[in-house]
């Protein structure tokens, strides 16, 4: 279950601590990372957070130049904030324009989560948007919402497509800290963010509810800069045998698509 959006958790650290801090991995050895930062938190660790330091720790490992255009993730077992996490690559190929590596993150020698990543050289070549962004008052007008669980990140919540939904499945968020001219480092900050709702939400009957990550998915379209406001906007597309799916899309404030991502979770009808 997530939290609602004026939850506060019982310990974000925000006045000691940003997002920068929680992406500042430590090189161990060639192709091994740790996250050092660890804090207190009443729920399982954040899947956006172990996506994104992944993210971070992959990228640390190709030739310069190169940018994620796609990852694909899978959640194994539920982790802890309180815990340093440790990050493997592989780095499975260079080729002339895209390099591919693989993530495992371990905590206390298992396995929590692992991701497969391509990065690209970028390419001048055609560049089009079949549909524009979703109709939503800007956020600069809107009422200021906190962020349940992330570091350095403010939001605004724009009318909702799904009014009965208990968290916002349509929400404009950036940044707070100042973040320097690194696309790899937007990237991460993007994925960060991209877990933090679901368009499941707006299927949540009174009985049957998403539950816990399976698998999330980001596909990385044009680079953005995470200290503008974008607008995040999920959708839901069905449920079946216990889980659920749902697809989403992260656009600029100017209305440029940058990515869109899709998620599966369990979705049930708890049993006595």
């Amino acid at each position: 279950m997530r939290p609602s959006i004026s939850e506060e958790p019982e310990a974000r650290l925000e006045s000691l601590h940003s997002v920068l801090d929680l992406l500042d991995l430590e090189e161990l050895d060639r192709d091994l990372y740790r996250g050092a930062l660890v804090f207190d938190d009443p729920y399982p660790l954040y899947g956006g957070q172990v996506a994104a330091q992944a993210l971070r720790a992959a990228g640390g490992t190709v030739p310069e130049g190169r940018l994620p255009h796609s990852l694909h993730g899978y959640f194994l077992r539920g982790g802890d904030a309180a815990r340093p996490t440790i990050f493997r690559v592989d780095r499975d190929r260079d080729g002339r324009s895209f390099s591919a590596r693989r993530v495992v993150a371990l905590q206390g020698g298992e396995v929590i989560f692992s991701m497969s990543v391509s990065f690209q050289r970028p390419a001048d070549d055609e560049d089009r948007q079949v549909h524009p962004a979703p109709r939503v008052p800007g956020p600069e007008n809107l009422p200021a919402s906190p962020v349940p669980r992330l570091f350095s990140m403010e939001s605004r919540v724009p009318p909702q497509p799904y009014e009965a939904a208990d968290f916002p499945t349509r929400l404009w968020s950036r940044c707070t800290a100042p973040l320097p001219d690194d696309d790899l480092l937007h990237a991460c900050v993007l994925t960060y963010l991209s877990d933090i709702s679901s368009g499941l939400i707006a299927l949540h009957d009174g009985a049957a509810r998403s539950g816990s990550s399976l698998d999330h998915a980001v596909w990385f379209h044009r680079p953005v800069r995470m200290d503008d406001w974008v607008l995040m906007d999920l959708v839901p597309q069905t449920v079946a045998a216990g889980r659920g799916w749902y697809t989403g899309t992260i656009h600029a404030g100017d209305g440029v698509l940058v990515a869109s991502l899709t998620q599966e979770t369990l979705f049930r009808t708890p049993r006595s």
